[in-house]
């Protein structure tokens, strides 16, 4: 009986040490993210209008359609805010990923 309470244990301790090493790599994968989007990447959370046609009401009410500059300007910002998100995204990943890989492929190393 005694051994059966001591394996329960040890299963409960290393699921809630796995609980905890995952909140931990999450909430530091979204604080370097926050980092990076505020001081590297500052488009990343630009998030850009496409341009609306407009109503001509010197032409009896007609729509006109965007200028192509400007749609050529909107897409080009889309596309730097988009890349830039999905920037800084991946590099907090690979920021928090890598000690975290290193030191446990050390402790397997060390037990080898």
């Amino acid at each position: 009986m005694s051994n059966v309470i001591e394996w329960v244990k040890r299963i409960y301790i290393y699921i809630f040490s796995a609980v905890g090493l995952i909140l931990v790599i999450i909430g530091g994968v979204q604080i370097i993210n926050l980092g990076l989007k505020t001081w590297v990447f500052t488009k990343a959370d630009v998030y850009y209008n496409y341009p609306a046609p407009r109503v001509v009401p010197e032409k009896g009410q007609t729509v006109q359609e965007p200028d192509p500059k400007e749609l050529e300007e909107y897409q080009r910002n889309d596309l730097a805010s988009r890349r830039q998100r999905q920037a800084a995204s991946a590099i907090a990943m690979i920021i928090v990923g890598t000690p975290l890989f290193l030191y446990h492929w050390r402790l397997t190393r060390k037990q080898s």
